[in-house]
């Protein structure tokens, strides 16, 4: 089973930017639709972006469009979350799993984007 594990949370002020990293225990190459996901207290989990194994289709949720970017590099059994202009609503754990058929959850990255 493969293992996931989100790294590069963090206390931002609004506008302000973050790198998320998520690293795989075994290769991701296989798994076509991988995107990270986000959980604010009293919320249900919603994806926030997506990208299929070769990078051909990337998809976000308006809520974050244009200003988060999504990538993975398949080699090295990670994918990564670029996020910019961050602003409070964003304030959350985020993680990352297969969009279909998920894996075993890990535990996530705090995301706080506070004055």
């Amino acid at each position: 089973q493969v293992q996931l594990v989100e790294s590069g949370g963090g206390l931002v002020q609004p506008g302000g930017s973050l790198n998320l990293s998520c690293a795989a225990s075994a290769s991701i190459f296989s798994v076509n639709y991988m995107g990270w996901f986000r959980q604010a207290p009293g919320k249900q989990r919603e994806l926030v972006a997506a990208i299929t194994s070769g990078g051909g289709t990337i998809n976000y949720a308006d809520s974050v469009k244009g200003r988060f970017t999504i990538s993975r590099d398949n080699a090295k059994k990670m994918m990564f979350l670029r996020m910019n202009d961050l602003k409070p609503e964003d304030s959350a754990v985020y993680y990352c799993n297969a969009v279909i058929s998920a894996l075993t959850w890990g535990q996530g990255t705090q995301v706080t984007v506070s004055s």
